[in-house]
């Protein structure tokens, strides 16, 4: 009879946990093969600063005023005769404006012509006497008493002739006051006296006003930060004070867009205003066309310096924290830095960096809030738009 080896059998209880064993197995096995993987640096848009020339503008407003305006006023008494002008009409310097009442003081004038003439023939008689005793003392024919006597009355004559040709040129000059003229070309108001009125009585009387329109004054205030600037950079560029009056002024209505208007710096106050820190300064600015009139309120901006390579990033690619500007900067690692800028003017969309930053460096300009200053990221390179240049300073 054969004999059996006893058959390998596992156990019923250990049958039943078998299929356990072979899952936890494999879940173990599962979970040594999946190691943890970092999420891929962020994508952001990067550039270069835009380097170009920008010219940094001072700003402000001001007002329009006349280079001339004369009021015209009657010189001497007399009813108003007539009124040569319409009003508010644009004259040329000489046009006779205003008649007042002319043939009293021609007939004055007439008078102390004749005068005067009497006063040129009693001179030349006692002229003609002089000279006759003169030579008669000479001949001892008559006494020296004689030619004295002679003598004062030629002088007496000769005074008597001044007087007369005063009279004379003072009676032309109220005369002339009878027609009022246009003292230089510009623009008249409307009469305020009307024909047949007695004006000049007792003082000069108004008779309109007269003011020029081409060229015309901008009067505006920079304050005390500005003027320092100002100064610094004349100092640094050499400029004496008549190099000022070069200066260009760029003028424009509060209904204009821009700066049409160009014109010079004409004046600038020798001393800062104590009570509102200011210094007066003034342009002038050609108006053929009269656009510009007095007592309008104008918007001017003055170019004061020049750089020839600004650095210009777009103004949402800034920060701002509790020490001031920031720009969010790549390393050569592509790790985001932190670069604390000075800021400049704005140029149109973009501002310029005045300090902080370098032509070659890498500034992210979009994506900001996905990345923080010490992460890496995967740099995408986006050309900067430039808008039209705009510079305006104090922004």
């Amino acid at each position: 009879m054969p004999t059996h080896s006893p058959s390998r059998s596992i156990p019923l209880p250990a049958r039943r946990f078998w299929p356990v064993i072979t899952l936890t197995s494999l879940l173990l096995g599962g979970c040594e093969q999946n190691t943890f993987q970092p999420p891929p640096p962020p994508k952001v848009d990067v550039a270069k600063p835009v380097q170009r020339a920008v010219t940094r503008y001072l700003e402000a407003t001001g007002n329009t005023a006349p280079v001339k305006s004369v009021d015209l006023v009657a010189r001497v008494q007399g009813f108003l005769q007539s009124i040569d002008y319409k009003d508010g009409e644009t004259v040329k310097e000489g046009t006779q404006l205003f008649t007042i009442e002319p043939e009293t003081y021609k007939l004055k004038l007439d008078q102390a012509q004749a005068a005067e003439a009497g006063a040129q023939a009693s001179l030349k008689q006692t002229e003609a006497d002089f000279k006759r005793q003169s030579d008669l003392v000479a001949r001892q024919a008559v006494s020296q008493a004689t030619l004295d006597s002679s003598t004062s009355a030629r002088d007496n004559a000769q005074a008597n002739l001044q007087q007369a040709q005063a009279n004379t040129r003072i009676a032309q000059v109220n005369y002339n006051y009878t027609k009022v003229t246009a003292p230089f070309d510009g623009a008249v108001s409307a009469h305020l006296a009307s024909v047949g009125e007695l004006v000049g009585v007792a003082s000069p009387t108004q008779l309109a006003t007269i003011v020029s329109l081409d060229p015309i004054y901008v009067n505006f205030n920079v304050n005390e930060q500005d003027v320092l600037r100002i100064r610094a950079e004349a100092r640094r560029r050499g400029l004496t004070p008549s190099d000022f009056k070069q200066i260009a002024v760029e003028v424009g209505l509060q209904t204009e867009d821009g700066y049409p208007h160009q014109g010079k710096l004409d004046y600038a106050a020798p001393t800062i205003n104590q009570s509102t820190g200011t210094l007066a300064v003034r342009g002038i600015v050609p108006n053929p066309g009269r656009v510009l009139l007095p007592g309008y309120f104008v918007r001017i901006r003055v170019p004061t310096e020049r750089n020839e390579k600004a650095l210009l990033v777009p103004d949402l690619a800034l920060g701002t924290d509790q020490s001031g500007r920031y720009l969010l900067v790549l390393n050569n690692d592509d790790v985001v830095e932190q670069r604390k800028v000075k800021t400049g003017p704005l140029d149109g969309g973009l501002r310029v960096i005045e300090s902080g930053l370098a032509p070659e460096d890498r500034i992210v300009i979009a994506g900001l809030l996905r990345v923080i200053p010490g992460q890496k990221v995967d740099p995408q390179p986006h050309p900067i738009e430039q808008p039209a240049a705009t510079s305006r300073s104090g922004q």
